[in-house]
C-alpha cells in the first residue's frame, strides 16, 4: 500500500483526485453535489474516496439514479459519509474503532493485517496529501444507513 504523504502538493482535494485518474466518478459525484467549493476551501478534510472501480461495483442504475436533480440530498449524504473533518492519516484513522463522518454517522474502522477497512471497504492508496487535507482510495461506495 502506498502511504507516502505528499505535503509539497499544490492542488486541493478535488483538484488531487481529478489529477489521480482512479476518482473521475467520484469527481463527477462531488461536482453534481454541489460540494466542489467545500472540498476546494479552507478544511483540512480526509476524504475516503471511492475509486472508480468501486464505483464500478455499485447495483445498476443505482450511481445514474443518485445523480438524478431529484435526489442530490441523498447524494450528498452518501459522499458526506466518506468525508471526515481534519487531516487524517491511515496511520491515525487504523487506532480508531469509528470515524465520524461529515454526515453525522459513524463509519467502522477495522484494522488487520496492517489494512485499514472503513465501513467494509479498504484502503487501497493511502494518504494522498492535497493543500487542504488528504485522501485515500478505498474499493467499495459506502452507503450511510441513515440518509
Amino acid at each position: 500500500m502506498n502511504t507516502t504523504t505528499s505535503p509539497t502538493s499544490t492542488k486541493n482535494l478535488v483538484d488531487t483526485a481529478a489529477a489521480n485518474g482512479s476518482f473521475k466518478t467520484f469527481g463527477k459525484a462531488i461536482e453534481r453535489a454541489g460540494m466542489s467549493d467545500t472540498l476546494r476551501g479552507a478544511g483540512p478534510f480526509t476524504i475516503f474516496a471511492p475509486t472508480d472501480a468501486a464505483f464500478d461495483k455499485m447495483p445498476a442504475g443505482q450511481l445514474e439514479n443518485l445523480f438524478k436533480p431529484e435526489n442530490k440530498e441523498e447524494l450528498v449524504s452518501l459522499l458526506n459519509y466518506h468525508v471526515v473533518s481534519g487531516r487524517k492519516l491511515v496511520a491515525d484513522i487504523g487506532k480508531w474503532e469509528v470515524a465520524k463522518t461529515v454526515n453525522g454517522q459513524s463509519a467502522p474502522i477495522k484494522l488487520a493485517d496492517d489494512k485499514v477497512r472503513i465501513d467494509g471497504a479498504l484502503v487501497t492508496s493511502a494518504d494522498i496529501g492535497s493543500t487542504n487535507g488528504v485522501l485515500h482510495g478505498i474499493d467499495k461506495v459506502n452507503i450511510p444507513t441513515k440518509q
